[in-house]
């Protein structure tokens, strides 16, 4: 039997469809869906290792959805491209917005381990958004300067991976990683405006939470605490 997601707010499906599209333009992959007590994350791939020797950190975008079934569980992986066809053909369908939900896929890396969802210490110190958005677009310009003509996959990964592991100016706490997500995601707010991220951590996870969504680092060996 398929299972199929009903969003509370009929808006919610332009938004939905709006984030994997920003996601998929970053990562076109998957995503993951996890359901609980009527709420709906979605969890996309940013950056994230890619061996066992990859000790760059894994950086996700999150947004959640109310949903009408607050019995409804559900944690599945699914295909982003067919996610946001579904999406896109319920918003169109009227304000009854219900979303049939993808066969899942099993073969995804940085999906293995789940963000907690719970537990989660607040920390006293905040990233302005100007900070974000200026390491994002430095960021953006040495990833594409340091780029040779036709790189090979092996060396876009070594590039980003130098650059967007770097910790922001003035925000040492957070890798430049989470200003790309928080940038190519559309949390960070329109020019002119100010935001101050909330910095949150449990174990090694760190979430940067801004009112337009959240972006979630997992370092292999960092943590804010120490």
């Amino acid at each position: 039997m398929s299972t199929s997601l009903k969003l509370r707010d009929p808006g919610a499906a332009r938004d939905l469809d709006t984030f994997l599209g920003r996601a998929a333009a970053v990562q076109d992959g998957s995503a993951r869906l996890i359901a609980d007590a009527g709420v709906l994350a979605v969890y996309v791939p940013v950056l994230f290792p890619t061996s066992l020797l990859d000790d760059s950190a894994t950086v996700l975008g999150l947004r959640t959805f109310a949903i009408a079934d607050a019995g409804l569980a559900l944690d599945a992986i699914v295909p982003m491209a067919s996610l946001r066809s579904r999406v896109q053909a319920s918003a169109a369908a009227g304000d009854d917005v219900e979303v049939g939900v993808p066969l899942p896929v099993y073969s995804v890396s940085w999906a293995g381990i789940a963000p907690p969802r719970s537990g989660w210490v607040r920390l006293e110190r905040a990233v302005p958004s100007e900070a974000l958005a200026t390491a994002a677009a430095a960021g953006m310009r040495e990833v594409a300067e340091a780029l040779p003509d036709n790189p090979g996959e092996a060396i876009v990964r070594q590039v980003r991976g130098a650059v967007w592991g770097e910790p922001i100016e003035g925000a040492e706490a957070l890798p430049r990683g989470a200003a790309f997500a928080a940038q190519s995601l559309g949390f960070l707010p329109p020019d002119g405006e100010h935001e101050d991220g909330e910095l949150f951590e449990i174990g090694p996870w760190t979430r940067l939470s801004l009112r337009r969504g959240h972006v979630l680092v997992k370092r292999r060996s960092w943590s804010l605490a120490r």
